[in-house]
C-alpha cells in the first residue's frame, strides 16, 4: 500500500511516500542447535573426545561461548549420559560443570544456574577438601561422583550453551 501526504510551509512543498507492508509472517520458528551441538530439553550440549583438567575444560568451553555442562533434572542427566554413550561408545567418565572448589560443600554450576539436581553416588559427596570437581559416569556406574583427587585429573567433558538458534 503506497500513501501520499505533502506538507506546505514557507512557499516550499514537502512530498512524503510511505511504503507500508501489510504482509506478516507468523510462521512459528524451531529452535535449533548449531552443527555439532545436541539439542536437549531447549539447551545446546556437546560432547569433547578431548581429555582435560576441569579448569581447562571450562576455559575450552568458555573459548566457545559455552560452559560445561550443568543438569537441571533426572530427564537431562540421562540423555546427557546417552549422548556421551553416543560419541563414546561406552558409559565414559566425563567431566561436567559442577565445583565446589570456592567454598567447601557450596555447590555451584560453572554457568550459574542453581545447583539443584543431585544424584550422587552412595556415599558421596563426602566433603574431603581435594574433591571439588563433578564428573559422571563413575566406573560406569549411572550418578554424579566427585574426583578423589584436585581437579587437575584428566577426563573428556560435556559442554553446554545458552545459544539456541531460531530457524
Amino acid at each position: 500500500m503506497l500513501s501520499t501526504s505533502t506538507t506546505r510551509s514557507s512557499n516550499r512543498s514537502l512530498h512524503v511516500n510511505c511504503l507500508f507492508s501489510a504482509e506478516i509472517n507468523l510462521e512459528k520458528r524451531s529452535p535449533y542447535c548449531s552443527s555439532g551441538w545436541t539439542r536437549i530439553n531447549g539447551r545446546c550440549f556437546r560432547y569433547i573426545a578431548t581429555p582435560m583438567s576441569w579448569s581447562r575444560a571450562e576455559k575450552n568451553c568458555r573459548s566457545m561461548n559455552a560452559n560445561l555442562a550443568s543438569v537441571q533434572n533426572i530427564g537431562e542427566y540421562y540423555k546427557i549420559q546417552k549422548l556421551i554413550l553416543m560419541r563414546s561408545n561406552k558409559y565414559t567418565e566425563t567431566w561436567i560443570g559442577g565445583s565446589d572448589a570456592q567454598q567447601e560443600r557450596l555447590w555451584l554450576w560453572s554457568d550459574g544456574t542453581p545447583f539443584r539436581f543431585t544424584f550422587w553416588c552412595s556415599g558421596k559427596p563426602n566433603n574431603l577438601r581435594t574433591q571439588n570437581c563433578l564428573r559422571m559416569n563413575y566406573r560406569g556406574k549411572t550418578m554424579f561422583y566427585l574426583k578423589k583427587k584436585p581437579c587437575s585429573e584428566w577426563f573428556i567433558f560435556v559442554l553446554l550453551t545458552l545459544h539456541v538458534f531460531y530457524q
